[in-house]
């Protein structure tokens, strides 16, 4: 089992564009609710899958909600495993193995594909995806279960966008979320990773 270490969370990079803000925001105030020692353990709990990079640069493959909560919330350093060594590769090469190995999703927040070097360095310059926080809700209401698969949430964030006006979204959210749930357990969703039907 990958070692568990810890590290300035300014010096994590992360593989993605986008996070869902309200999610982070609920982390935050979680985080920030907790005794510095309960802080830290809870962090330790929750150690990022990370890569390494070129010049030792680490990049998380996951977690980036509570990295950046982590931020928000005025911690300083968070825990992560690393999982895969590209230290050695270009920066091309680099992106291209990560892609390959599904560890990183550079998504915008209209569900636009990037390229990788579009990803921001630090996790504070996510963006705001309203369908991440839609997906991140209904999972953790148990509208679909969390699955092995790299990026799951993406899929279920872009069947919502595709469905769920955004102007509903902004205006009513917990109504979007619950429409959401209805279409979870729809049939255009059987073949979305983590469908349950519930």
């Amino acid at each position: 089992m990958p070692k568990v270490e810890e590290s300035s969370l300014r010096k994590l990079h992360p593989t993605q564009l986008t996070v869902g803000m309200i999610v982070v925001k609920d982390k935050a105030a979680h985080l920030a609710a907790l005794p510095p020692a309960e802080q830290r353990e809870f962090m330790q709990r929750h150690a990022m899958p990370a890569v390494l990079g070129p010049g030792g640069r680490l990049y998380i493959t996951d977690h980036h909600h509570l990295g950046r909560a982590a931020l928000d919330a005025g911690l300083a350093t968070a825990f992560f495993r690393i999982d895969g060594d590209l230290s050695d590769c270009g920066l091309d090469d680099f992106w291209k193995r990560m892609e390959k190995n599904h560890w990183v999703h550079p998504l915008d927040e209209n569900g636009v594909r990037h390229y990788c070097t579009r990803i921001p360095g630090q996790l504070d310059r996510l963006v705001d995806d309203v369908y991440r926080s839609i997906a991140g809700y209904v999972r953790d209401a148990g509208g679909y279960d969390k699955v092995p698969e790299a990026f799951a949430e993406f899929v279920w964030a872009d069947y919502f966008r595709r469905t769920i006006a955004v102007e509903f979204v902004r205006d009513d959210f917990r109504a979007a979320v619950a429409q959401a749930m209805q279409l979870a357990k729809g049939h255009h969703a059987r073949t979305l990773p983590g469908f349950n039907g519930n």
